[in-house]
């Protein structure tokens, strides 16, 4: 059986299967059953990485062809096929990959009734049984500073490029007496948490602001964290992409960079916040950004503005990243970062702009790692990888991770690629949302009791 033949069967079996699978949708919305029924958007192919040529071959291919690419690790590359374009490039076809088919609930239209989610209780609240549009998760923020006077305090850090105000947590709480004898004489610790800075990644704001709730939830309640505000100062930015957010409500559920006019010389928008930071920061790094270490492809072009991955002209360029960098040089005695995102479940340390490199701190930040992720594990048996980000992932020069951890000199800084591992990609479903932010909780526990022990020499 020829490669040509293999291919032809490959592209006729996607297209068929994805618009019989539309075709059911459509059915279903007609008939009235199911609503809101999930929706299928298209596909995400797996390709197994047997070298580095398959490698090479591939993002090869999807910077020529403008492909979605959703992850790339050591062993595959993710590519994400809407339905609407079901085919994929020839050279691609003959390559050994496996198909999941991506579908999304209907998006709940706005609606001007007042919200009932019940947050005065963190057991009972409904809020996080649902995905929210960026004005919920405003005035779900607002609801708790409300209601925690005490323990919350909110701050306008700045506005996005499309004028949204952006807003910062900081969760804290007076010192009692048995609070531990671990605190820097200066105040108490400090951690730093930032949901989705990739606007399409939902999972990591909706976290986010379960961690926010769980914080101050009554400490009888189960996955309360009351009690490390004894210890910690927790700030919190739930949305630090909020124009990007919004457009994957109202325009693209899968829009990735912020929402910023790049100039009149191009037709295309946005900076990937996430390549903007201003430690190690490269413009140079080509059309195929997501290319390993050891691959023979060498870039040196400046980055397409119409890549996923566009770093912008210059660091901090994004006035979202502008914003919270400022704010996090506010506050004091930071000793812990968590950079929210999706999918992949790795907890990852520092570098991400190299592989050549690893952190002075990298024991402590390892031992802790595995601790942490041992401890989600308990909760609802997720697995999460462990390990230094570039080498679990790829070189991504401008990482907030790298700033946090160099520049800030934040010792315990991950980024945590929350669940799945591909199967659903960036639309999770609904469900999930409470069992992720349950075990995500577990480990901001754990982490909140192996930090105090190795920053004694702050006290």
């Amino acid at each position: 059986m020829t490669s040509g033949f293999i291919a032809s069967f490959v592209r006729i079996y996607s297209i068929l299967l994805v618009s019989i699978l539309v075709l059911a949708d459509d059915q279903a919305v007609l008939s009235g059953k199911a609503v809101p029924k999930p929706r299928t958007t298209g596909v995400l192919r797996r390709f197994t990485l047997d070298d580095g040529n398959h490698r090479d071959h591939i993002m090869r291919s999807v910077s020529e062809n403008g492909l979605d690419v959703w992850q790339l690790a050591d062993s595959h590359v993710d590519i994400y096929v809407p339905s609407y374009s079901a085919d994929l490039p020839s050279e691609l076809t003959d390559i050994p990959h496996t198909l999941s088919i991506i579908t999304e609930s209907e998006i709940r239209p706005n609606s001007s009734a007042p919200p009932d989610w019940v947050i005065e209780s963190f057991t009972d609240s409904t809020y996080h049984k649902d995905y929210h549009p960026l004005y919920e998760i405003d005035a779900f923020i607002q609801g708790l500073a409300e209601l925690h006077p005490d323990l919350i305090k909110l701050h306008n850090i700045g506005h996005s490029a499309e004028g949204r105000e952006m807003l910062a947590i900081t969760v804290s709480a007076p010192t009692s007496d048995s609070a531990p004898r671990r605190q820097p004489r200066s105040g108490k610790l400090g951690i730093v948490i930032v949901g989705a800075q990739h606007a399409r990644e939902w999972i990591a704001t909706a976290t986010s602001t379960y961690l926010t709730h769980a914080l101050v939830a009554n400490a009888s309640e189960p996955h309360s964290l009351r009690y490390l505000l004894e210890t910690f100062d927790f700030h919190i930015i739930p949305a630090p992409n909020p124009d990007g957010y919004s457009y994957t409500w109202e325009v693209d559920r899968y829009w990735y960079k912020n929402r910023q006019v790049l100039g009149p010389h191009t037709k295309c928008m946005g900076v990937d916040m996430n390549r903007n930071w201003g430690f190690k920061w490269k413009s140079t790094v080509g059309d195929v950004p997501m290319v390993a270490a050891s691959s023979k492809l060498r870039p040196t072009l400046p980055a397409d503005p119409c890549s996923h991955w566009y770093p912008g002209h210059r660091p901090f360029e994004a006035p979202e990243v502008n914003n919270i960098a400022n704010f996090v040089t506010t506050l004091p005695n930071l000793v812990g970062f968590l950079d929210l995102r999706s999918y992949g479940q790795m907890l990852s340390a520092p570098f991400s702009y190299t592989c050549k490199r690893w952190p002075k701190d990298a024991e402590d930040l390892i031992e802790a790692a595995t601790g942490a992720t041992q401890a989600l594990k308990s909760v609802h048996g997720t697995y999460y990888e462990t390990g230094i980000l570039c080498n679990l992932l790829y070189p991504a020069p401008g990482n907030i991770v790298d700033w946090m951890y160099k520049i800030m000199g934040i010792k315990f800084s991950y980024v945590v690629h929350l669940r799945d591992t591909g199967t659903y990609g960036f639309s999770l479903p609904p469900r999930w949302i409470k069992p992720v932010g349950e075990e995500t909780a577990k480990m901001v526990e754990y982490l909140g009791k192996f930090i105090p022990t190795r920053v004694r020499g702050r006290a």
